[in-house]
């Protein structure tokens, strides 16, 4: 019924998920990032005899892939984290990216001969982007500062926008093979940017009025979910950035999502964009190690010492400019931001530096990027140095993944940088207000209500518990040390956790005894999940 080149798309699909899912269980069992060990899964497995060739088309990873990731990515940062931040964002996110261009552009005819600055700006761009997904996989696991995770999420937000735009620039300089004029360039850049904000906002203002009008959680979730897809074809339509649309689009949607969304959308929705990030990010990190047949298929057979020399020097020339940029540029952001909001910070640790300068990761984006080369320039000639800048870029992608995913924990731990204990404090602080703020209305409502003063038991046991959720908020007094007060919350939780079994084991014993309906148990167990999610035992 269905023709043999459907089929074998099926069963390759359902192998690639399936090689996912093993090697995702592989990392967490070896405590090792999830995006390194699906890489080298894939690079296993495409030297493999029999393994089907999947070619990584450049369009599904633009069109596909990149918008909700990048949706996801900025619903979850803050304005203000973005405002704090933002001396330092724009420093790696515009900065860097120009300077990896010039600097790239610069050298590459030292490293390889024939290699022209025009060809070398192309490389440049092709590798100015970032991937944060290795970055935050370690993070968790080994407490890097919350506050450098932000500046590389949101570096990473920033230069796949200008990146993709420093690609356009300079790829279109190699196939004209004419340089634009300063207003020509700067108008083009300006309105790639301007119409690629305006569209994503354009979609979002909109949408979110829409979703705060409706409660249905499944029409919500479908609505977020079509909204990425929506801004990015909008921006690329209106010849703006498509990836600056998306951007701009998750940014307004996260801002707006604690009025537009209801509480059971959000707690679902948070499941189904893990679900959509996780499946995305790990079809593409395991499709990256298959791609390395087909990009040495591309280059010639002689003088492979030569070209992994070459690779060699262009791997260290892009991790060395990143180094440079960010301790040299770490003094100018400080004096910007001193001066935009009036800080008197003056001074960021070396060793802060140091793990973001280790945390310049590549990823798909970058191979992506290079393999949407095209094939000829506007004369009918081939396009100069194509494989070799797909090579280069590859070579980027594994070195940075590979070296620095594997290393970034111990340049962590090494360099003794740890999340500061205010952070924790902040959400301490946090729930203690909101639960004073209950603890005053509940009082108000007291007053109010005249049936209370017949019987006030209902605002006793409310207050109670209240009181009882400020106690365990509040600071350790001098009798009662922290960790005597850590101890007794554990063994809560443990106690807790383990009468919630008991009930589970009733649930499952009324069902076997045919006592209640399966709808039924499915209700009781939502609220025994939610139970486990409050008290840490999800």
């Amino acid at each position: 019924m269905f023709g043999s080149g459907i089929h074998e798309t099926e069963i390759t699909l359902l192998l690639l998920t399936a090689m996912v899912a093993l090697l995702a269980t592989l990392a967490q069992r070896l405590r090792v990032p999830y995006p390194i060990v699906l890489l080298l899964g894939g690079l296993t497995l495409s030297f493999v005899p029999g393994i089907p060739k999947v070619y990584l088309d450049p369009s599904f990873v633009f069109l596909v892939v990149l918008p909700p990731l990048l949706f996801a990515s900025t619903t979850n940062i803050g304005w203000s984290e973005l405002r704090s931040n933002a001396a330092h964002i724009l420093m790696l996110g515009l900065g860097l990216v120009a300077f990896t261009v010039v600097g790239v552009a610069t050298c590459m005819h030292f490293i390889v001969h024939g290699f022209d600055w025009r060809s070398g700006a192309v490389l440049g761009a092709v590798v100015s982007t970032t991937d944060t997904i290795a970055v935050a996989s370690i993070a968790k696991r080994v407490g890097l500062p919350e506050r450098i995770l932000q500046v590389i999420e949101g570096e990473s937000l920033v230069n796949d926008a200008m990146g993709l735009l420093a690609l356009q620039f300079t790829s279109a300089l190699v196939v004209s093979g004419t340089i634009p004029t300063i207003p020509e360039g700067v108008g083009k850049f300006l309105w790639l940017i301007v119409a690629g904000v305006g569209a994503g906002l354009l979609v979002a203002w909109p949408i979110a009025h829409f979703e705060r009008r409706i409660r249905y959680t499944a029409l919500q979730l479908m609505v977020s979910i079509a909204t990425p897809f929506v801004a990015y074809l909008l921006g690329e339509s209106l010849g703006g950035s498509g990836v600056l649309a998306t951007v701009a689009c998750g940014l307004y949607s996260g801002r707006m999502r604690s009025k537009t969304f209801s509480s059971q959308t959000r707690l679902e929705g948070q499941a189904v964009w893990n679900t959509i990030d996780f499946s995305l990010n790990g079809l593409v990190f395991i499709l990256i190690g298959l791609q390395l047949p087909t990009i040495l298929a591309g280059m010639s057979d002689k003088d492979w010492g030569e070209k992994l020399g070459h690779a060699a020097l262009v791997c260290a020339l892009v991790i060395g400019l990143r180094f440079f940029w960010v301790f040299a540029g770490a003094r100018v952001a400080l004096a910007l931001r001193n001066r935009l909001f009036r800080g008197q910070v003056s001074y960021i640790s070396p060793r802060i530096l140091t793990v973001v300068s280790w945390s310049g990761m590549r990823g798909v984006l970058t191979l992506a990027a290079a393999l949407s080369l095209p094939s000829l320039t506007a004369a009918g000639h081939p396009f100069p140095h194509r494989q070799a800048i797909i090579f280069f870029a590859y070579a980027v992608i594994l070195v940075t993944l590979l070296g620095h995913g594997l290393t970034l924990p111990k340049v962590i731990r090494k360099l003794n940088v740890c999340e500061s204990p205010d952070v924790q404090q902040e959400a301490r602080n946090a729930r203690a207000a909101v639960v004073k703020a209950a603890l005053d209305r509940l009082q108000e409502l007291r007053e109010q209500d005249q049936e209370a003063k017949n019987d006030g038991v209902a605002y006793e046991l409310m207050e109670r518990f209240y009181r009882e959720r400020l106690r365990t908020l509040a600071p350790a007094e001098k009798s009662d040390s922290q960790k005597e007060q850590q101890r007794r919350q554990q063994n809560m939780q443990q106690i807790a956790y383990s009468l919630r079994q008991a009930e589970r084991a009733e649930l499952m014993h009324l069902r076997a005894t045919g006592q209640i309906r399966e709808n039924t148990l499915r209700e009781v167990e939502r609220e025994l999940d939610l139970l486990d999610v409050h008290w840490g035992n999800a």
